[in-house]
Order: structure tokens, then C-alpha cells, then sequence
């Protein structure tokens, strides 16, 4: 077994959030998989405060030692840019894994009306049904990821908003003005 040394201090900050991971209809069909990629895209969110203070921190000493003064929005811009790639991400692994059990629950009913009658019908609509109740399970607690990312993005964004008083997105940048519109709300953006 081998063990890995976790990133400490500034390391730790700078790490990258999160590694890209190809997401597939057997990682949405394996629960304890889906769900460690999704605490990994978490990791931003779950940090937040520590980030916030590192990211003015380094924005401050790139300051005053290039003798260059950012614009007084320029840290919370970069930060929310990072913010809101990580929900996009989030979000499209979230939406894409409801898609893939929705469908193999659609597949599976439209077995079970087309079985013959039978024994060996009786036996696979057995098997069938007992399929479709674990991945209406399934279902249930990917979609209930969709809620725990709403509270997440919420108390993100809260921390977000005490830090940065004052910033809003540009108007000319589209994506971010809706991401910024649905953390406000409390709602999911689309």
C-alpha cells in the first residue's frame, strides 16, 4: 500500500481543486464512486474561507512586489472565475448522472411491460424489478445532490459576498452574471 503525504499549507492552497475525471454511465451507476468525485469538486467550496484569505494574500504581496496595484475587484474576479468553473463542473457531472439512471429506469420499466408470462418470464421480471427498485434508489439520492449543491453553492457564496463586498461580474460576461443571479437566489442555474 502506498501511502501519499497530504499537501500542507501554501501547497495545499495552490493545489489544483480538482483533476479532471472522465465521468462514464458505470462511475453514475456506482454510488461510492460518484460521490467521491463529487466531494472532490467540493473541495473549493469546503476551503473557501482558507482560499479567500490565501488569494488576497497573494494578489496583495504580487502588488507590492511588482509595484503594479491590481484593480480593487481583480482578486474576488479571479477567485469567482475559479468558484464558478468548479459549480459548472459539479453541476454537469450531477446532471449528466441523473441522465444516465433515468434512463437505465425508463429502460427497465419498458422491459418489465414488454415481458412475456411465464416462469422463466416470471423469474427475469423478478430480477428486473428488483434492478429498477435499486436504481429508483439510485436515482433518488443523485438527484438529492442537486439540493446539497444548492446549499453548498449558497454558504459558498455567502462566504464569497462577506469577503468581496463590493463585486459583481462583469456585465459583458454572461455565464458568470447567471451564476451569480442563482447564488443570489438560492436556485439552481441552468
Amino acid at each position: 500500500m502506498v501511502l501519499h503525504k497530504p499537501l500542507l499549507g501554501s501547497a495545499a492552497v495552490e493545489a489544483p481543486t480538482t483533476r479532471t475525471v472522465r465521468v462514464t454511465e458505470s462511475t453514475c451507476l456506482q454510488l461510492s464512486l460518484f460521490k467521491d468525485i463529487i466531494k472532490e469538486y467540493r473541495s473549493l467550496d469546503d476551503g473557501i474561507t482558507m482560499r479567500l484569505n490565501r488569494n488576497s494574500a497573494q494578489w496583495r504581496d504580487r502588488d507590492r512586489s511588482s509595484g503594479h496595484s491590481s484593480k480593487p475587484d481583480e482578486p474576488c474576479e479571479f477567485f469567482w472565475k475559479q468558484l464558478v468553473a468548479n459549480w459548472k463542473g459539479r453541476k454537469e457531472v450531477i446532471d449528466y448522472c441523473v441522465d444516465v439512471v433515468d434512463k437505465n429506469v425508463t429502460e427497465k420499466k419498458k422491459s418489465i411491460s414488454g415481458q412475456e408470462e411465464g416462469l422463466d418470464g416470471d423469474q427475469k421480471s423478478r430480477s428486473i424489478r428488483f434492478s429498477l427498485f435499486s436504481d429508483e434508489i439510485l436515482r433518488n439520492q443523485i438527484r438529492q445532490e442537486l439540493a446539497v449543491e444548492a446549499i453548498v453553492r449558497r454558504r459558498s457564496w455567502e462566504a464569497f459576498s462577506s469577503r468581496c463586498k463590493y463585486f459583481e461580474p462583469p456585465k459583458t460576461d454572461a455565464e458568470a452574471r447567471k451564476w451569480w443571479g442563482a447564488a443570489i437566489s438560492g436556485r439552481h442555474a441552468t
